[in-house]
């Protein structure tokens, strides 16, 4: 069965490198969003339904000839949990660590309300864009990303993936609000993880988003937001039990 990665905000599909690893299945498709490493293509306006749809294109391509199993990480996750309340159909099983964005109760973090605020969330990219990555790879650092790992994320924000992450934070204001009514009793087996040390996903929310959808908890504890990059060879084989485990 073929495996797609999903990545989030603000990265790229390298995010997946260190994981892939420790996969033993070689048929693994870590797609890169419009706007993140890649231009913005003409006339897509960087809104949630629209990497939405862009996910349920690029799916219905992929599954053409055996279903798929997709794992979505922070927007990724987002995205996911949309596609499987929507079209879950289009896969045998999904995971992902973002299960409070089909929660109700789902808050945005601060740095997502400053994205959210006119002006202010432009001038938070301006003011990353005049410091060098080595020194804006702090904050990823201090989450647990490896240092190398971190000037790489740095490094990659450039003005297109500024303006896509503006776009779709702005789109977002009331995510939960709008995508928890059909975010339940999704019929595909669901996975969501719980890392006890992101400080972005309110782990509470996303048992609650879980359990509404009927998905299984996992919870990763000592890990942050980027576990896939902390600790691959701990979710590698987490992964692996649960798509053992779909027959």
């Amino acid at each position: 069965m073929t495996k797609v990665l999903v990545h989030g905000v603000p990265e790229t599909a390298a995010v997946w490198d260190r994981l892939i690893e420790h996969l033993s299945s070689r048929d693994v498709i870590a797609l890169q969003l419009p706007g993140f490493g890649d231009p913005l293509p003409e006339g897509f306006d960087a809104t949630k339904e629209s990497y939405v749809e862009w996910l349920v294109r690029e799916l219905e391509s992929l599954g053409a000839d055996e279903p798929l199993d997709v794992v979505g990480h922070d927007w990724g996750g987002g995205f996911v949990v949309r596609l499987v309340s929507t079209r879950p159909e289009l896969v045998r099983s999904w995971v992902v660590d973002t299960a409070a964005m089909g929660s109700g109760a789902f808050e945005w973090h601060s740095i997502a309300k400053v994205w959210q605020t006119p002006g202010a969330g432009e001038d938070f990219f301006a003011g990353l864009a005049s410091v060098p990555p080595e020194a804006a790879s702090g904050a990823y650092a201090s989450q647990g990303v490896p240092a190398e790992d971190a000037v790489e994320m740095a490094a990659g924000i450039d003005a297109t993936m500024a303006t896509a992450i503006l776009a779709l934070y702005r789109s977002a204001v009331d995510v939960g609000v709008e995508w928890s009514p059909d975010f339940r009793d999704i019929e595909p087996p669901g996975l969501a993880l719980v890392p006890s040390e992101d400080p972005f996903i309110g782990a509470e929310r996303s048992r609650h988003g879980a359990g509404e959808s009927g998905a299984t908890i996992v919870e990763l504890p000592g890990l942050g937001h980027w576990w896939m990059l902390q600790a691959p060879e701990v979710v590698g084989p987490i992964l692996e039990e649960f798509w053992a485990g779909l027959g």
